[in-house]
């Protein structure tokens, strides 16, 4: 009998995997490259096949079959009212390191922008590229899963976030731990109470880091009582939640910001109304973009190490595409604290 619970959407690579009783890429090894699975696992593949009538993606056979030499990765506008340019380092360090194993990123970017999956369609039709490079991830991610399904080799800069059926290589950064280096910074400098500006509840990366603040700070012996504020990735939210927060009964001495941009907006509020940063009170971003570096004063910031990323990212790559076996899919890297005059 067909494991498959529902029979009105076209098979895709993921019902056959369920059908077979095996995982995607072994489904995909069965369409691209048999030689790699043993006789009676790409049999029961091929049955299921048969069974659904399913149809692979030529596109995405290509992609197996043609080297192209290219790995595609997406790239979004700017975001105004931002100091972010983290994807500005990122896409640096990608290229650099993709360079010196013969590859070359093709970045494209989407017609609608509201569209996650926009663009990689395009890419696939042509087999202009050989695999991916994916980075905006949060649970449930549109793009991942529309690559997945068609057996497309893509790596991810971000973990799958509670995605238990996720397959995919992927690398993050460790967002915790870097808040804690910078509470364990404030609180080696004195303070006592450390407020923390970050994004609302849904930001999954937002709430990771916000969890490092809780904990460091409970572990101290202080409180996060009326210490918080969540709110959007920008300089104005920023400068409003530094205001709200300086203007309460017992104001914190030192801020721990979500990303640089909100980090900006704080130090905003602190200049306009005549307190020194770094000396009255102390600010610590997140990322350590170009922005952290050459503000005045200069901002102390967590620093992801995105070089790193990009070599493990192109490792993960080199594997998939050589059909090598991968036993730890994921893997998380620990930043570091670019100390600064503002704290």
């Amino acid at each position: 009998m067909s494991r498959r619970t529902t029979t009105q959407s076209a098979p895709t690579l993921a019902t056959v995997a369920e059908e077979a009783g095996v995982s995607r890429q072994t489904v995909s090894n069965a369409l691209n490259s048999p030689d790699l699975l043993r006789p009676d696992t790409l049999a029961r593949v091929q049955e299921a096949i048969d069974r659904l009538g399913y149809s692979p993606n030529r596109a995405a056979r290509n992609l197996r079959t043609r080297a192209s030499h290219l790995v595609g990765l997406r790239v979004d506008p700017a975001v105004e009212d931002s100091a972010n340019s983290l994807m500005d380092r990122f896409v640096h360090a990608l290229v650099d390191s993709t360079r010196t194993t013969g590859y070359h990123v093709l970045l494209f970017t989407a017609d609608d922008q509201e569209d996650p999956v926009d663009g990689y369609d395009e890419l696939l039709r042509s087999a202009a590229v050989d695999a991916f490079v994916v980075t905006d991830t949060y649970r449930g991610t549109p793009h991942s899963a529309f690559l997945a399904e068609r057996g497309v080799p893509f790596v991810a800069f971000g973990r799958p976030w509670g995605d238990t059926t996720a397959s995919h290589p992927w690398v993050d950064v460790d967002g915790r731990a870097g808040v804690m280096l910078a509470v364990d910074h404030l609180v080696g400098r004195g303070h006592r109470r450390v407020a923390w500006v970050g994004w609302q509840k849904n930001a999954l990366i937002g709430e990771d880091r916000r969890s490092g603040w809780v904990d460091r700070m409970h572990e101290h012996g202080l409180s996060t009582t009326q210490l918080s504020a969540r709110g959007e990735d920008t300089l104005e939210f920023g400068a409003r939640a530094a205001k709200a927060l300086l203007d309460a009964d017992q104001a914190p001495t030192a801020f721990v910001c979500v990303s640089d941009t909100v980090a900006m907006g704080v130090l905003r509020t602190l200049h306009e109304r005549g307190l020194r940063p770094g000396q009255d009170v102390a600010v610590v971003g997140f990322d350590d973009s170009i922005a952290a570096q050459v503000h005045t004063p200069a901002l102390t910031s967590v620093r992801q190490p995105l070089e790193q990323v990009a070599v493990e990212l192109v490792g993960f790559l080199g594997d998939l595409l050589a059909h090598r076996p991968i036993p730890e899919p994921g893997k998380v890297l620990t930043p570091t604290l670019s100390v600064r005059a503002t704290s």
